[in-house]
This record gives C-alpha cells, sequence and structure tokens, in this order.
C-alpha cells in the first residue's frame, strides 16, 4: 500500500549523531551554511514592514547547534546533550509550526519606543489555513520575554493545528498569516508557494 505524505512520520529532534564533530564542521560550513540560508528563505515570512516568521525546522536547527559548538568550542557528550535539549524545542513534531518571531527597528530609539507600544504582540500573531479560524501562537514556553514596561524583540512561537487543518495544507491549501494587536495591524493574504510547501513538510497526522 502506498504511503500518503499524511502517513510519513516526521523526524523526532535531533540527536549526537545528526552532528558534525567540530572538525568536520569547520571543513564543511562554508557548503553548509549557504545550503541553510537558501532554506531559511523558504521558511520567513515578513508581516508588514517590521515583524518577520522565521519558521524552525531540523536543519535550522542543526545549523544552530553546529554554530553555538563552533563558538564555545563544546565537544564532551553532556555539553552537546544541553545544547540539543535547548535547541530541540524548536524542531516541529509533527502536528505544529515553530518559530522564532521578531520585531525589527533599525533605529534603536523607534525600537524602543516601539517594544513598549506592542506589549502583548507576541500573543497576537496568528497563522491560518485557508478555510479554517486563525490558530494563535503560544509564545515563550521557555522563557517570559515580557515585562512590565515593553516586549522582547525576539519571542519563540508554536502554532497548534489541528488534524483537519494539516490534511488541507497537505492537500495544497493556501496558507495566511497576521499580526492584529491595537499598535501592529497587518497580514499576508497567502504565503508563498515556496514558503507553503516547506511549512506543509513539518506536518503529519
Amino acid at each position: 500500500m502506498e504511503t500518503t505524505n499524511l502517513e510519513k512520520p516526521v523526524p523526532a529532534g535531533l540527536a549526537p549523531g545528526d552532528l558534525y564533530s567540530l572538525e568536520d564542521y569547520a571543513r564543511l560550513r562554508p557548503d553548509f551554511r549557504a545550503r541553510v540560508m537558501a532554506h531559511k528563505e523558504s521558511r520567513k515570512v515578513p508581516v508588514g514592514p517590521n515583524a518577520t516568521l522565521y519558521f524552525e525546522d531540523r536543519l535550522t536547527m542543526q545549523y544552530q547547534v553546529q554554530e553555538m559548538l563552533r563558538i564555545e568550542r563544546i565537544a564532551d557528550p553532556q555539553g552537546i546533550a544541553d545544547e540539543l535539549a535547548v535547541y530541540n524545542a524548536l524542531v516541529p513534531d509533527g502536528s505544529n509550526w515553530k518559530a522564532t518571531f521578531m520585531m525589527e527597528y533599525p533605529d534603536a530609539e523607534e525600537r524602543r519606543k516601539a517594544l513598549a507600544e506592542l506589549k502583548g504582540v507576541e500573543r497576537r500573531v496568528w497563522v491560518r489555513v485557508a478555510g479554517f479560524d486563525p490558530v494563535y501562537a503560544i509564545a515563550d514556553e521557555d522563557l517570559e520575554r515580557e515585562d512590565e514596561t515593553k516586549t522582547s524583540s525576539v519571542h519563540f512561537m508554536r502554532f497548534e493545528l489541528t488534524p483537519q487543518m494539516r490534511r488541507a495544507v497537505q492537500g495544497g491549501a493556501a496558507i495566511a498569516a497576521g499580526i492584529d494587536h491595537p499598535r501592529y495591524r497587518h497580514s499576508v493574504d497567502a504565503v508563498a508557494p515556496v514558503v507553503r510547501d516547506s511549512l506543509a513538510q513539518d506536518l503529519t497526522t
């Protein structure tokens, strides 16, 4: 019996055996980095002029882990396990999309004022599969990134999709995204086809 995309298991998080050694990574890094940067472009969704969703997966998280190991010169098993524990939390597990959300302002003073006005923005970010209601982000499960005066410029998000939504995406349904904070209302009616197809690979039922 032929296996459909929906029946194929989505790979779990990264294991030590999925990583390059420090020596191998030093040699392979230029080509690997170029591949990851191209891949990241297929998972990037700008929402308005100052916000971007960067959807993560095993490859983007492998790059983050490899870079941390390289920078910190980590080679011992416990150190590697610690890094994997941090970054595996951002690998989608088949029922969701996970993303790094960034509010980006080139001017520091403009950024300071905007982040003060945008408290709670991380809870007003949504994605929508065509034909279904929006799904709002579950944000910052690891660490609170908002204080009494401002929000952070970076948040980590999870979007949980129902089986029906996942089937629709696998069947070609369009994906929209947006933010409905009172001080920042922008949306994308349909993400680019290359992004939609990449995100579909994260899902199973």
